[in-house]
């Protein structure tokens, strides 16, 4: 349901005939507040009113109509004042004690507000569901709510300074994987631009606008989601010349050190309705945003929708009702580790307004029920816009902190409890060069999750910078793949333990061209200890070696295989042979003729590191190939 269709169906005495006051100077400026209503000339409707119940302070509808304003001024606590006032004036009509009820409970106000709802379910003979079913709801919210301050989280917000917060508002924080770039939405003069600030020397920055090929002069730009490797920005952009509904989602790609022009994501993720508040995952496949259209749980929805094969967005699915309720949710943010959801709902238990939740996707794919992330993170007012760094240990948000801030709405970071943080992750940042030239290239790196036989990063680096950053969540082994036009592949393994919690790999690849005699070690072919047997997640690799032969036709190679020390030397050639011609079997079946492939077993001749150590041996233990002839 929508909230304001609730709200105008709640306001007795803007949808209800207005009863006459036997007091004539009274019900003269009862009238004439009437016209300052229906033009939401609010501050003359008050003046009004309030000359109305100073002639007659029995005038119920009178109070209640000021009621309703400061209600709808957010006034919660004047609101409470005016409602009372009405109550205890003449006999009262239920639901009045309804609306009285929500701005005790918009206000904090949890006892209070709990005991006026049940008064109103008592007194209430209406026929209309929608008030008892959200009546219950907000019992449901007083308790909870009541439960949540008694046992409040660990939570000291920080204000991010001057170089981010400015004296205009400044919220909807997003940052790169590694934390070095944020990007913010900031209104200035009425218009909603994105501002960017970099660290220098662990130093945020002075903001600055973002680019002017995404910010505009005559549109609001704001909502937005950066990829973790900083290259993607999908935001929110309204009534645009090229948009489809009131709100679209569009996307930017960053060129080397520039944003490229913004990008409408077409009519399957846009629609006539409203779409608003992309969230892209780690891996860039799937796109997570909040919309109003048909299909929907509630009044605004989280959908979802995944990049197909062929590189194009599919058809949205809604969450369900593992996360979406009857009311509204808003503002996800998938985490770094692809796995942990923060959103904001008022349709789930929570403290009043929107609350932050968290829920994991749990091995079958689906959302676990979602936990509030308690008090006081969560209060009666809106916490919604919330990130988590990719290591899981602070939390950023917007928010107008009395007296602790430089504008109206200002960024702050704070701890993260330990019971709502994302899985931990590591990630791996570089760049790729030429080995010769060590001139920066564009390449094509490929990061692919073994276990899950799932791509986490799939992209080019720019030519203008060679950079790029993946992320990987711990507890899976890794593939990466670096290939460029007319250069050798190169192929790494990451394991990231619990350990390397956080770790960083930072790497410099350097690409050999595509040379006769250059060697590369395939350290994603897998093999059983003493077998030849390949494993099911060696085909990737492989496969990444069949498309190098695809694209160089002329090419030839050598497969050899190598091991360690450990054992009969003459049983490791035998091993290491039958390993490499394993490898060229599966090249054969693939497509590559016979005569541009052999094999050889080398068993223990050629070590690359010391067998004295189980990392040496380990190293020593593998499969190569060798251009041959080009």
């Amino acid at each position: 349901m929508k909230k304001y269709l609730l709200y105008f169906i709640c306001c007795i005495s803007l949808c209800a005939k207005a009863q006459n006051s036997t007091n004539k100077k009274a019900q003269e400026s009862f009238e004439d507040a009437q016209q300052y209503i229906r033009q939401n000339i609010f501050d003359e409707a008050i003046q009004q009113l309030e000359l109305a119940v100073k002639a007659d302070p029995k005038f119920q509808q009178a109070y209640i109509q000021l009621g309703d304003i400061y209600k709808r001024l957010k006034n919660y606590s004047i609101a409470k004042e005016k409602y009372q006032k009405a109550i205890s004036s003449a006999l009262t009509e239920a639901r009045i004690y309804y609306v009285l009820a929500e701005c005790e409970l918009l206000s904090g106000d949890y006892l209070a507000a709990k005991n006026n709802f049940l008064i109103f379910k008592d007194k209430f003979t209406g026929e209309n569901k929608e008030f008892i079913s959200k009546t219950n709801k907000y019992i449901l919210d007083c308790d909870f709510a009541t439960q949540a301050i008694q046992n409040p989280v660990k939570y000291e917000p920080i204000n991010m300074g001057f170089y981010i917060n400015s004296e205009y508002r400044d919220y909807f924080p997003s940052l790169t994987a590694d934390n070095e770039t944020i990007i913010f939405s900031r209104v200035v003069n009425g218009n909603e631009d994105f501002y960017t600030s970099s660290k220098k020397e662990n130093e945020w920055q002075k903001a600055i606008p973002l680019s002017n090929q995404i910010n505009t002069p005559n549109y609001n730009e704001g909502a937005q989601s950066i990829s973790p490797d900083g290259k993607y920005l999908f935001f929110t952009g309204c009534n645009r010349p090229d948009g489809i509904g009131r709100c679209d989602i569009y996307v930017s790609r960053k060129e080397g050190n520039e944003w490229g022009k913004a990008k409408n994501l077409g009519s399957v993720i846009n629609s006539d309705f409203w779409e608003a508040q992309p969230a892209i995952s780690p891996d860039g496949n799937t796109l997570y945003f909040v919309s109003n259209r048909p299909g929907g749980i509630g009044g605004y929805d989280i959908w979802k929708s995944t990049l197909t094969d062929e590189g194009s967005w599919a058809e949205p699915i809604n969450l369900g009702k593992q996360i979406n309720t009857p009311y509204d949710e808003s503002t996800p943010f998938m985490h770094a580790d692809g796995k942990t959801l923060y959103f904001s709902s008022d349709g789930w238990p929570g403290l009043g307004n929107k609350d932050i939740f968290i829920s994991k996707l749990n091995d079958s794919g689906q959302f676990c029920e979602p936990l509030n992330l308690g008090f006081p993170i969560n209060t009666f007012n809106d916490e919604t816009g919330f990130i988590v760094t990719s290591d899981g240990t602070e939390g950023y948000f917007s928010s107008d902190i009395k007296n602790a801030g430089f504008g109206n709405f200002d960024i702050y970071r704070f701890k993260i409890p330990a019971q709502i943080k994302p899985l931990p992750i590591s990630y791996v940042k570089g760049i790729v060069r030429d080995k010769s030239t060590k001139k920066v290239l564009s390449a094509n790196v490929l990061v692919v999750d073994l276990k899950k036989n799932n791509p986490v990063f799939n992209d080019y680096t720019s030519a203008e910078t060679g950079d790029f950053l993946a992320v990987m969540p711990i507890g899976s082994q890794y593939l990466f793949h670096a290939h460029a036009d007319g250069y050798v592949f190169n192929s790494l393994n990451f394991e990231p333990k619990e350990s390397s919690f956080n770790k960083t790999y930072e790497i410099e690849i350097l690409l050999d061209r595509l040379e006769v005699g250059k060697s590369v070690n395939l350290q994603n072919i897998f093999f059983e200890t003493n077998s030849y047997q390949l494993s099911n997640s060696s085909t990737i690799e492989l496969n990444l070696l069949i498309d190098l032969l695809n694209e160089n036709e002329s090419l030839t190679i050598e497969i050899a295989g190598h091991t360690d020390n450990v054992g009969d030397a003459k049983l490791n050639q035998k091993l290491s042979e039958n390993r490499a011609k394993a490898v060229y079997i599966y090249l054969i079946a693939n497509g590559i003729a016979q005569k541009r492939l052999t094999y050889k077993g080398y068993g223990t001749t050629e070590p690359k590191a010391t067998n004295e150590t189980e990392q040496g041996k380990q190293q020593n233990r593998r499969t190569e190939f060798t251009i041959k002839t080009l």
